[in-house]
């Protein structure tokens, strides 16, 4: 091939690329602005970025087909591949791996090596482009496609077509593939409840898992809320534990996520999730479907000490630390299992004067140790003294909650990687900033790292709650959540859920006497 339609050719690709690449981000620009935000860069800057990048693409790709301005296209387009190429390293390097959001809703993945190689690749053409200077870029595509005959116009259409063609068919393909499994799901669920599902195993085939009894293994995981979690601190809750092992690449997994959001609001046994993959396909999907107890393993190191092979796969703990049942593996077994482990516990009767007696003064309590105090503390309620509270704070010095005693106390319970927290931490830092007329102090109680939260700048004193311990022992189970504390270090309300809650407590609650 000449080597003038060489480098032709290689600017058609790179802006085929970067056009798709322009186009498919403002087609989405909510979730161009997200994918700057969840790449690190700050609030500020990913707001306009995310609109500014798909431009500068689109800017490139139109700047590559004439001669007189490829070469500068080259350059722009180099600089913006190193620029992807530097962000997907530092995140690699970090233990990060955000949805690179390349090309939208077309193509959205969490990072990793093929997206690194792929962009490398890229930055070598448009480096063999810059190399060869403003005269070597080959003819413009406009003259070069004028002087075409018409065969040979032809000939290009017909290629465009059949590739276009056979990327719609793909296309249609992999959704009806998709379609086709949630509707084997939904079926496979029906029979289940129906009773028409045939037994996983024939009578007398042995049980899978670990035998009925037997000791629980230990494990101790990050939570994806930060800090780390154990087998002792899920029991140290006084219920059965529930543990489910999933993966974001798992389809019957995903069906099941909004139940166990449920299972776990429920309350009446411990559902943990279990899960492998990349951490910002979790963090999405437990933000999504407001998941809390959200554990990580690499690969499946935990889930091969209790006999797991696949996912979703579960298994019961009795709050004494044996193993409950036979392992549920596949969808409608977990249902099965979690349907059995979710039945409340029938309490003791007892003669009719000391339940006359008692009734309206029993409330359910679930142990939680509190910074490392190994004595369980029962969940406040309202007109209760908080519980004590010494976190520190981003400066490492260590804080009291009672030192704001004399003030009404909103806190809020915050985690930096929390998708719905950083949605809603622009109006929390404008109501933090310019409160309400008796508006309560706010304190944030939030996970993650000194840097995470440093980065999001709140202007409201920021106590590190490491594995979400405090929030749990004021029965916070997700972010962001809030609870109020009075003047005198009492419970003043239950516990609020979800950004509108929260911010209705900073703007229009009064000072509480």
């Amino acid at each position: 091939m000449d080597s003038a339609l060489l480098f032709l050719l290689i600017r058609l690709i790179l802006a085929g690329v970067f056009a798709l690449a322009g186009i498919a981000k403002l087609a989405d620009l909510a979730g161009s602005r997200q994918a700057m935000h969840d790449f690190g860069l700050p609030a500020a800057l990913a707001g306009p970025l995310g609109l500014l990048l798909p431009l500068a693409e689109l800017a490139v790709a139109l700047a590559l087909l004439p001669a007189a301005t490829a070469w500068w296209a080259a350059w722009g387009g180099l600089i913006l591949l190193l620029g992807f190429i530097g962000g997907i390293a530092a995140n690699l390097a970090r233990g990060r791996t955000p949805n690179c959001h390349c090309f939208g809703q077309l193509h959205s993945k969490p990072i990793g090596g093929p997206t690194l190689l792929r962009n490398s690749l890229l930055a070598l053409l448009a480096g063999a482009l810059v190399w060869q200077g403003p005269a070597g870029s080959g003819p413009s595509a406009l003259s070069w496609l004028a002087a075409l005959s018409p065969l040979g116009i032809l000939t290009l259409a017909g290629g465009l077509l059949l590739a276009a063609a056979i990327a719609v068919q793909t296309w249609i393909v992999l959704n009806l593939l998709r379609q086709n499994g949630r509707l084997l799901l939904r079926i496979e669920a029906l029979e289940a409840h129906l009773g028409l599902a045939a037994p996983s195993a024939q009578p007398g085939t042995p049980a899978k898992g670990l035998p009925v009894g037997a000791t629980a293994p230990a494990f101790r995981l990050p939570a994806l809320a930060g800090g780390e979690e154990t087998l002792e601190t899920l029991r140290a809750r006084g219920k059965p534990v529930l543990l489910i092992f999933s993966s974001p690449t798992c389809g019957p997994c995903l069906e099941l996520l909004p139940e166990i959001a449920r299972w776990q609001r429920a309350g009446t046994a411990t559902v943990a999730l279990i899960s492998r993959g990349g951490r910002a396909a979790i963090q999405s999907l437990a933000a999504e479907h407001h998941l809390a107890d959200v554990l990580l393993q690499q690969e499946n190191e935990v889930g091969m000490t209790y006999g797991v092979t696949g996912t979703p796969s579960a298994v019961l703990i009795t709050s004494g630390g044996a193993i409950a049942g036979p392992l549920a593996e596949g969808a409608p077994a977990v249902r099965s299992l979690a349907a059995r482990a979710l039945q409340p516990v029938a309490p003791p009767t007892a003669p009719a004067d000391i339940a006359e007696r008692m009734r309206g003064h029993l409330r359910p309590r679930a142990p939680i140790a509190l910074n490392n105090d190994p004595a369980p503390k029962p969940l406040p309620a309202p007109g209760e003294p908080a519980p004590p509270v010494r976190l520190p704070d981003l400066e490492g010095q260590p804080v009291d909650l009672s030192s704001f005693r004399g003030k009404p106390l909103l806190l809020i319970f915050w985690n930096p990687g929390c998708g719905f927290c950083r949605r809603m931490a622009d109006q929390l830092r404008a109501a933090v900033t310019h409160p309400a007329p008796g508006a309560p102090q706010v304190v944030l109680i939030s996970t993650g790292t000194v840097e995470a939260n440093r980065e999001l700048a709140l202007p409201a004193p920021t106590l590190l709650d490491e594995g979400f311990r405090t929030g749990f022992a004021f029965g916070a189970r997700g972010t962001p959540s809030a609870i109020q504390v009075d003047a005198e270090g009492r419970i003043a309300g239950p516990v609020v859920v979800g950004a509108p809650d929260v911010l209705a407590l900073i703007q229009r609650t009064p000072a509480l006497a």
